[in-house]
């Protein structure tokens, strides 16, 4: 059957996700991956998941297995507001504690909910991916906002809110996908003042701010404006992302219209799943086992900075983030990195070329996003070294 007279003007906006098709190079066998932003499987708390599912089913029953309101399953949104306030610093009630399928599809429904085509949308550039295919649907216009070694700028910020009535502002403060940076307390609170007295929506997404391996943690832009951010974050790096389990905290009148969407599209997250979450966080399981998930992750990364430091030309440079999951690694201008990837492929190494994470497609040829957490230490010095040994090769 034909269906292209049948597809929605939408469509046309619409494309794979280009890291999930490398992650189909990646699993070749013998290939060394430094491409998704994927959890190690030594992370998952396996060990511990028999006796959570068997204390779910004890203590909820029938009702683990049940329909659920769109809002979330209770005893979850009760599990995270403690643990937010406790460990993040966002004082919510409960009640204002929304559950998502994984903090995608809140990125989604704020596409869906605020963009109406042609809308400008203020991002950074470079910006994750994923929410670059959560809004491309609804069409809306990108305007970009300049970053340093530090993240967003606020006097662009600024710039950009003189000259377009963006609908919002989508930000990832804290060790960003893709580059590492971390938006320091000084940049956030000019933020948090400037979306305040201009009234304007930010999306704060904060998928990693858990993952810190140095320096002090950094009070969300949430705390500091509450009423004009919508703070999105997942247990997927700290928990199971199978289990598709993201939160949401909003003002009341944007929730009400998430709520909405949520209920076209799935009626609510699965209960189990929820459930399953919630004995995780209330029995102290996560507490307990952030720290290995640290001691996993740390000397992966500070592996992959030291092998750049060791290997790469001088004309190179990259993020030294202190958390997260990526370094960002930036080629002399006019580098084309798309071209390097398919070299290293056949060396059997695998990257993201950065182009990937930017609104413009001629921006970030000369850019790459690196991941340490699904290889050893050895193996990401022996990616690396190849990497490196390609491009000398190449004298491009």
């Amino acid at each position: 059957m034909n269906i292209d007279n049948l597809l929605a003007d939408r469509t046309r906006k619409m494309s794979v996700n280009t890291i999930r098709e490398i992650l189909k190079v990646v699993a070749q066998p013998g290939m060394v991956s430094l491409a998704g932003g994927i959890p190690a499987p030594e992370s998952f708390p396996i060990d511990i998941l028999q006796k959570l599912t068997q204390s779910v089913l004890e203590q909820y029953g029938p009702a683990s297995l049940q329909y659920d309101p769109t809002e979330g399953f209770a005893p979850l949104r009760h599990a995270l507001a403690k643990d937010l306030a406790a460990r993040k610093g966002i004082q919510t009630a409960p009640e204002d504690i929304f559950i998502a399928s994984g903090s995608q599809g809140v990125l989604d429904a704020a596409g869906k909910v605020f963009i109406s085509k042609g809308d400008p949308v203020a991002v950074e550039s470079p910006t994750y991916l994923g929410a670059i295919q959560a809004f491309d649907p609804y069409e809306p216009r990108y305007v970009t906002m300049t970053s340093d070694d530090q993240g967003l700028i606020p006097e662009s910020l600024e710039k950009v809110l003189d000259k377009e009535p963006v609908k919002f502002i989508y930000l990832v403060p804290t060790f960003q996908n893709p580059t590492g940076r971390t938006i320091p307390l000084e940049r956030r609170q000019c933020i948090a003042d400037i979306i305040q007295a201009r009234d304007v929506l930010l999306i704060e997404d904060d998928p990693y701010g858990d993952l810190r391996y140095a320096g002090q943690p950094i009070p969300p832009i949430k705390t500091l404006a509450p009423e004009h951010v919508i703070y999105v974050s997942t247990l997927s790096k700290v928990f199971a992302p199978g289990l598709r389990i993201g939160y949401y905290i909003a003002p009341q009148k944007v929730r009400d219209w998430l709520v909405i969407v949520k209920q076209g599209v799935d009626l609510h997250t699965s209960t189990f799943n929820q459930a399953l979450a919630a004995e995780y966080i209330q029995g102290g399981h996560l507490e307990k086992h952030l720290p290995h998930i640290i001691r996993l992750y740390q000397p992966k990364k500070d592996a992959m900075l030291s092998a750049l430091e060791a290997y790469l030309p001088e004309a190179f440079t990259w993020s030294k983030p202190e958390g997260g999951m990526f370094v960002w690694v930036e080629g002399p201008a006019g580098y084309d990195m798309q071209a390097l990837y398919h070299r290293c492929i056949k060396q059997n190494v695998a990257f993201v070329p950065g182009q990937f994470f930017f609104t413009d497609p001629a921006a970030g040829t000369h850019t790459m996003r690196l991941n340490f957490t699904m290889a050893d230490e050895a193996t990401i010095d022996a990616a690396i070294k190849k990497l490196a040994d390609v491009i000398k090769a190449s004298s491009i």
